[in-house]
């Protein structure tokens, strides 16, 4: 019988760690929770504290630690609540942690997935920052601590089901030609060019397939959540951005592919639900009920490809551009780029400045080699201060 796992979901109140907590509660004799997460949305992680019972809950603040504690306490819960970046790292690399999903959303995720890592924990990694900003310094990090690392994100995830068990010797030597990231193309994909300056947040976070956050719905809609992907994906798979080729495909079934030197292609194909990503790497290498329905071809009827266009969506190529030049390239497009949003979900920019922001920071500062964690983190604030700038002169 399989032992009961302890988890530590990093971003509870998230639809990934939603998602994570529909999937533990159906499989009781295997996962138990350990600790929940929760930074702004503290409602919805006491209730979600009520139903699982974790040891720990952590926030971001001593005065919301308290409030957290009292209610806790009187609905007779001995969960205990921590607060601070610190106590995030601190229930990731628990001693009694087996699995940690990294789920927060952004730079803050990236110290407590490494905490994780280094402590040679089975990492889910839906974190897709961690790896932009920190590449070699991450993966170094897994290696040394003996972590497992498996992919969320549904195109990496399905990439992952992909390739054969010892891709690690090199894609070329286990005769892969190509990875196919797979891209809904958003909600503007058809929209005319010169119609894009006058979208709404509203418009941008309305993704046809998927249910996500704000942040990560204007990254679709911009591709710079492709774009981020694909950085991930050449430390996942240490790939070359020359092998990995993106394709829009707008019925988001088929979430990535495979092409092999001898013309196979291989591809993972679903419904849209975070669900079956999450169960495969809960469970590997078993396969266990996610709750998500069969996939029915017949109600598909086709599906779609086509070649995206950067002229629209710009933060794909300059996402590639920063994934060429390496070093601390990356982690500035991810700073520049969460400025860039905030902003526009706060209505402060059009959306097309979106692209125009990042282009600016990465034109603005020179990228250097990763050398340690410092290094990334001093790219990461002179990025935002240039994007800040940017907004203030506009």
């Amino acid at each position: 019988m399989t032992a009961v796992q302890h988890i530590t979901v990093l971003g509870a109140t998230g639809s990934i760690g939603l998602s994570t907590l529909d999937v533990i509660a159906r499989h009781p004799d295997r996962y138990q929770v350990f600790a929940l997460t929760g930074f702004s949305r503290i409602a919805e992680l006491e209730a979600l504290c009520v139903k699982h019972k974790p040891r720990y809950a952590v926030v971001p603040d001593a005065v919301v630690a308290h409030q957290l504690q009292v209610s806790l306490r009187a609905a007779g819960l001995v969960t205990e609540v921590l607060h601070g970046a610190q106590s995030l790292c601190e229930v990731a690399a628990h001693a009694d942690v087996d699995v940690v999903m990294a789920a927060i959303v952004g730079a803050a995720g990236l110290p407590p997935t490494l905490a994780a890592a280094e402590a040679g924990k089975k990492v889910l990694l839906a974190n897709k920052e961690a790896l932009v900003m920190s590449g070699a310094l991450f993966m170094q990090a897994v290696k040394r601590g003996g972590a497992v690392l498996l992919p969320i994100d549904s195109e990496h995830n399905a990439i992952f089901q992909c390739l054969p068990g010892d891709y690690a010797r090199g894609l070329q030597q286990v005769g892969v030609r190509r990875v196919l990231l797979t891209a809904s193309g958003g909600p503007f994909r058809e929209m005319p060019l010169d119609q894009l300056h006058a979208v709404t947040p509203e418009q941008a976070c309305a993704h046809p397939n998927w249910s996500m956050g704000r942040k990560i719905s204007v990254d679709s809609a911009s591709m710079m959540n492709k774009g981020l992907e694909l950085i991930e994906a050449c430390w996942l798979f240490d790939a070359s951005p020359a092998q990995i080729e993106v394709v829009v495909h707008p019925q988001s079934v088929i979430h990535s592919l495979v092409d092999y030197v001898d013309g196979s292609v291989l591809a993972q194909l679903g419904n849209p639900d975070m669900r079956t990503p999450i169960s495969h790497a809960l469970a590997w290498p078993e396969r266990i009920d996610s709750g998500v329905a069969p996939l029915d071809l017949f109600a598909i009827a086709r599906l779609d490809f086509q070649v995206p266009d950067e002229q629209r969506f710009p933060c794909l190529r300059l996402a590639r551009e920063a994934a060429q030049a390496g070093g601390t390239a990356p982690a500035m497009l991810n700073a520049a780029n969460e400025v860039a949003v905030a902003a526009f979900l706060e209505r402060r920019i059009r959306f097309p400045e979106i692209a125009s922001i990042i282009e600016h920071v990465l034109q603005a500062e020179p990228a250097v080699a990763l050398e340690c964690l410092d290094t990334v983190l001093v790219a990461d604030g002179q990025a935002r201060n240039l994007a800040e700038r940017w907004l203030a002169q506009r």
